[in-house]
């Protein structure tokens, strides 16, 4: 399975009320050094996941697009009960709070094979 096909799968699996970042969703998809192309995917992918759930490092909202501005993405998120506070230039969600990550029943992350 190519890569971004592993991405779009992993996202659509994140619950509501719950985030993961870009670096995470790379790792579980087989190539932790792509958190960038991880963005690029969701860019691209015309709202059919649910984008908003996915953060920067340490759950900060690093969307900088004029199409789709950080306060929607905050917006989405309290909707669905996740805190977001503001710092002086970022919103930051309670990363550890609402941290999504599956895990096998060993505690393990799960990375989609394919």
């Amino acid at each position: 399975m190519p890569f971004a096909e592993k991405v779009r799968e992993i996202i659509r699996q994140v619950p509501r009320g719950k985030i993961s970042t870009y670096g995470t969703i790379a790792a579980l998809a087989g190539s932790p050094r792509s958190a960038l192309f991880v963005g690029q995917i969701l860019r691209r992918s015309g709202g059919d996941l649910p984008w908003w759930r996915i953060v920067g490092k340490d759950g900060f909202i690093t969307i900088s697009n004029i199409e789709v501005p950080a306060e929607l993405q905050v917006e989405l998120l309290k909707s669905e009960g996740v805190k977001i506070k503001k710092t002086k230039t970022l919103y930051q969600a309670d990363y550890p709070a609402y941290r999504w990550q599956p895990t096998d029943n060993f505690g393990k992350i799960t990375p989609v094979r394919g």
